[in-house]
């Protein structure tokens, strides 16, 4: 009887399990395809990206053409001349009070003499003799052709004749002078371009300059020119003042250009 109970518990166990496997059988097999069509489709998926990628064309670096040794730009060249010539009513102290010199629109022959002049010392400015110093032929022939085309067609042109009659204390100086055989009727259009244009120059500056080419003996101060030297010593600082006024309120073409930065 036992071993009847015992046969009949261990069949009833086997039909269990058989039904359970039985279960499970076909959710595998359904779990199985969907499996398999997610593959694909990350298969496609990755596949497109891979190919982008690969199509994608590489970014190359494209270096800028190096400058040669030692070259300098022109914005370089004038930076220095900038930080006086380039402010309007800005002053120097040497070798006194006065302004420094309006150079946009002079001769870019005339700036070139002058720098050197200063380089050679034959004129003596110790700041223009350092400055001059470092120059190179090129580099004076740049800031010179600079200048003379700084501003050019701006405000309204010069006539023919000076703009305004002087005195007749100072017709007879400049008669005396004889300025306008080298500076033209106008004060404006020298006769030859290593001469410069002083129409509507600053009075002080001409002031300074005139009475530098009457100084001697000094290794700080002067100006070695014997047409200008002979000229200027015939007269007082005085007249030479009253000279310096005249032409400096003469309608000229030289101006006073701030760069952009400084406006």
């Amino acid at each position: 009887m036992n071993k009847l109970l015992t046969t009949l518990l261990v069949l009833a166990v086997a039909s269990v399990t058989s039904v359970g496997y039985a279960q499970a059988a076909p959710a595998a097999a359904q779990a199985a395809p969907a499996a398999a069509q997610a593959a694909p489709a990350a298969s496609q998926t990755a596949a497109p990206a891979a190919q982008a990628s690969a199509a994608a064309p590489a970014k190359v670096a494209v270096a800028a053409p190096a400058a040669p040794a030692g070259a300098k730009t022109l914005d370089a060249k004038v930076a220095m001349c900038i930080g006086c010539h380039g402010i309007k009513g800005y002053q120097a102290s040497f070798p006194e009070v006065h302004k420094v010199p309006m150079i946009s629109g002079q001769s870019a022959k005339y700036i070139a003499a002058a720098l050197n002049a200063y380089k050679a010392g034959d004129r003596k400015h110790p700041t223009m003799r350092g400055i001059a110093d470092g120059l190179s032929e090129q580099d004076i022939a740049d800031i010179s052709a600079y200048y003379e085309s700084h501003g050019k067609g701006e405000g309204k042109p010069v006539g023919d004749k000076a703009s305004k009659e002087p005195s007749a204390q100072v017709a007879a100086l400049l008669q005396k002078a004889a300025c306008v055989s080298c500076h033209g009727a106008n004060f404006s259009k020298p006769i030859d371009p290593t001469y410069p244009k002083i129409a509507g120059q600053h009075a002080d500056y001409m002031f300074v300059a005139l009475k530098a080419y009457k100084a001697e003996n000094n290794p700080a101060v002067g100006r070695s020119n014997g047409v200008m030297g002979a000229i200027a010593k015939q007269f007082s600082n005085a007249e030479l003042k009253a000279l310096s006024g005249y032409v400096s309120s003469l309608d000229g073409e030289l101006k006073v250009i701030p760069e952009r930065k400084f406006r």
